[in-house]
Order: C-alpha cells, then structure tokens, then sequence
C-alpha cells in the first residue's frame, strides 16, 4: 500500500470517527437542553344555554329555560322541590346534536289551565274544565279519566294522550 493509499485510509477512518462521535454529541446537548414545548389551543367556551326538563319529586315537572350563570338551586326552586326529594342525587343527561328527544309529559293533576292549553285540542274553556273536574272529584287516577271531563271525548283524548301523565 502506498503512502498516499494509507494517507486517504486515515483521513478517511478519521473523518468517519469523528462524524460518529460529533453526531453523538450533538445529540447529547439537544436531549438535555431543549424543553418540549406544548401549546394548547385557545378556544370559546360555547355559550351555555337552553332548556332543562325537571322531573321526579317536584311539583312542577316541565321545561324550564336557563342561561349561563342559573344555577341547579334556582331552577329546583322554580320546578318547587317536593318535601321527600332526595337531592344528594340529582340526574342530568346531556343529549347529543340531533338526538331524537322525548316529548314532555304534562301531569294533567298538577298543571295549571295555561299549561293544559298547549295541548292539541284543548282550549281555554277545556283547560278550565279539567282542573275544575280535578278540583272537584280529587286527582285522576288514570288519563282515561279525562273522558269524565265535560267537553273532552275519545277523539280528544286520542290526540293528547301521548303528551299527558297522571301522578300520585
């Protein structure tokens, strides 16, 4: 081997050596001092409001309308919370976008005339009725004993019994 060859063979291991070992320290000081920087994105919050449906030991089941910043005691306040109510558990269920819901029942032994005449087919002369029936014979047991009322008949009572519940 010439002098030359030998010569091209060590600047050649040695520049090899020293890439190796200039990588590894590079490497080294990148790991120990460079911090991982995580940016969160910031975004609105979306604006809190709508409808909650109360139901369960109140006297005013419905929907009640609420905005950011009701809050659970106001709105309890406002569907009037039975005596017996357990309130160390109170359920809330969020429905997603689109979700089919569930019409609100109307309990046809608590609501007040104005209530009764959202449903189809019952006007203010029948909503009166209704409650001056409930006024007088007690509280119905079943919704089929609308068909007591005077005015409401099967054809009535075919169009709201989807929308009405009787409580206790």
């Amino acid at each position: 081997m010439s002098r030359a060859d030998r010569f091209y063979l060590f600047a050649t291991v040695f520049l090899v050596i020293a890439a190796i070992a200039g990588g590894i320290m590079l490497a080294v000081q990148h790991s120990r001092s460079q911090p991982v920087e995580i940016v969160l994105s910031q975004t609105e919050p979306p604006e809190l409001s709508g409808e909650v449906y109360i139901s369960g030991a109140v006297a005013n089941r419905g929907i009640y309308p609420w905005q950011e910043g009701d809050t659970i005691q106001a709105l309890l306040l406002d569907a009037s919370v039975e005596p017996d109510a357990d309130l160390s558990h109170i359920e809330i269920y969020v429905p997603r976008e689109g979700e089919e819901q569930f019409p609100q029942k109307i309990d046809i032994n608590r609501a007040e005339p104005w209530l009764l005449e959202a449903l189809p087919g019952i006007g203010e002369v029948k909503a009166q009725a209704i409650v001056d029936y409930r006024n007088e014979h007690g509280p119905f047991k079943r919704i089929e004993d609308l068909l007591k009322v005077s005015g409401i008949g099967p054809a009535t009572l075919e169009k709201i019994k989807d929308y009405i519940t009787v409580s206790d």
